[in-house]
């Protein structure tokens, strides 16, 4: 496998990011997928992070990212937390470790970059991803980051990053 840091506009990441969303609306049934407001920018560096793997024969496999939050408005983030985002690997390369692996490289560019938490939103139809999370030092928190904060169905993780 190979991993790349790319912009969130770059074509793979838009296909990849078109697969998640066919993949949100088929768990939680909304045509729209999920509908957080995101701009290539958020995850320019040092203020964020894209990743894309790609398989032994060239293919966009998997994909996530962080962004910068400083404690703005009403979402409950801090000042120094660095937010998860589109964590995705395509079917038939779940199970491998790849995930992990991503998750992993984005919490190390995070805390090299100063941010001193990690937090995500996700949603209780998405069972692996909450494993993945929990099984990697993520805790639950009350439900206040991101754009499904209020929806019964969200589920939130913090994390140190040490």
């Amino acid at each position: 496998m190979r991993i790349q840091a790319l912009p969130y506009d770059h074509p793979d990441a838009v296909a990849l990011d078109a697969a998640v969303q066919l993949e949100y609306t088929d768990r939680y049934g909304d045509d729209d997928g999920d509908a957080t407001p995101l701009d290539p920018s958020m995850f320019a560096p040092p203020h964020g992070l894209y990743l894309v793997a790609y398989d032994e024969e060239g293919q966009p496999v998997a994909t996530g990212g962080w962004r910068s939050h400083d404690g703005s408005g009403d979402e409950g983030y801090q000042s120094g937390d660095a937010e998860l985002k589109r964590m995705y690997v395509i079917p038939s390369h779940r199970g491998r470790g790849l995930a992990r692996r991503l998750l992993t490289l984005l919490e190390e560019d995070a805390r090299t970059a100063g941010r001193l938490r990690m937090v995500l939103e996700t949603g209780d139809q998405q069972p692996e991803a909450i494993a993945l999370y929990t099984s990697c030092g993520y805790a639950p928190a009350p439900r206040k980051f991101g754009y499904y904060r209020a929806y019964e169905s969200s589920r939130c993780f913090i994390k140190p990053l040490p």
